[in-house]
């Protein structure tokens, strides 16, 4: 017996009735109310609900002065049920749909990059320029781990750039199964190290999806079950990241998980200055024209190119900044905080 279900679309359909057109709305309402109940009646005969439904809407449409002739409203969709995850099972691996459908709203989201030098933009917008020779987490929790491996910019300098990008989207039930992605000077490969470019056989495995934006220089990485999208390019002799994540997964990790570039920047044992001194590769006031020229507002992006630019002597370097920004401009989920002055 259905009668229930007749119940809440009712409710549903009345819930927010008022002003000089309630009553039409009402009366058709009513009919709908009606007609659902007649369509179960065979499998409700013997139910008490059923029969106090049947002589409640007689009623109310005698009060209402309701003709039992007119038009009905179509029966409303019903949504998946919930699953043990209280996600809309349809939706489990469309995050921000069902971050939505859970709570009412859009989700928060966070950016971070890591580029040149490295420097480092934090989730919450700090910047630091780092050292960090060797392999480094910048991001590990409970859906992601990215280790970002640094090398010497130039032979006897204390400037490190990011050579190689592992990126692992860890196991998720009914989405994907775990996919290891990994770039490395010279080699952006626009799939996953199985060769493949989805999150595999599972339900929701097109929830994971990798594209070429520009060949063997830039791919991005759509990861819609955790509401995550990740921008990995090469730039002269530097690979750099960049990601927008939900919130809840930017949070997800424990005590144990503490070492995350993205999350508290750099140890303070590793950071350095953005102001160099002693001799550079390229005269600063060449670096700063060059700059310039890519990066017109002197900001912290600027700054990181001409330390860049005057520490290595490549000027790739000054599109390492600029697609630094250009994927902060598409991320950052307040334009406001786009340039940072320090």
């Amino acid at each position: 017996c259905k009668i229930l279900r007749c119940n809440s679309e009712y409710v549903a359909a009345t819930l927010h009735l008022s002003g000089p057109e309630r009553g039409a709305a009402f009366c058709t309402a009513l009919r709908s109310y009606s007609l659902c109940t007649r369509r179960t009646a065979r499998t409700c005969r013997g139910d008490l609900a059923f029969h106090s439904a049947v002589h409640g809407i007689e009623d109310l449409m005698i009060q209402n002065n309701c003709s039992k002739e007119g038009p009905t409203a179509p029966p409303r969709p019903r949504p998946p049920a919930p699953n043990a995850h209280g996600f809309e099972s349809l939706d489990i691996c469309d995050y921000e749909r069902s971050f939505l459908y859970k709570h009412g709203r859009p989700p928060g989201f966070q950016h971070c990059a890591a580029f040149g030098d490295p420097h480092i933009r934090t989730f919450h917008d700090d910047f630091h320029t780092c050292r960090v020779e060797g392999s480094w987490p910048l991001l590990d929790n409970n859906y992601l781990f990215v280790q970002a491996t640094s090398s010497p910019v130039a032979k006897g300098s204390n400037a490190t750039v990011t050579s190689k990008l592992t990126i692992i989207f860890k196991n998720m039930k009914e989405c994907i199964d775990q996919k290891v992605y990994q770039a490395e000077l010279d080699n952006v490969p626009a799939a996953f190290q199985d060769g493949s470019v989805n999150g595999g056989a599972r339900p929701g495995g097109s929830s994971l999806a990798i594209r070429e934006r520009s060949p063997g220089r830039h791919v991005e990485i759509r990861a819609r079950y955790i509401g995550t999208t990740i921008a990995v390019r090469q730039a002269g002799r530097q690979l750099s990241f960049s990601i927008r994540t939900a919130e809840e997964v930017a949070r997800a990790f424990t005590e144990e998980q503490d070492l995350q570039l993205c999350v508290g920047g750099c140890p303070h044992s590793q950071r350095m200055s953005r102001s160099p001194r002693g001799r550079g590769r390229v005269p600063a006031e060449t670096a700063r024209a060059l700059c310039r020229e890519m990066l017109p507002v002197e900001d912290v992006y600027f700054q990181s190119c001409v330390f860049d630019v005057v520490t290595s002597g490549d000027t790739n370097f000054t599109m390492a900044a600029h697609g630094a920004l250009e994927d902060a401009r598409l991320f950052l989920p307040d334009a406001e905080k786009l340039h940072i002055f320090q």
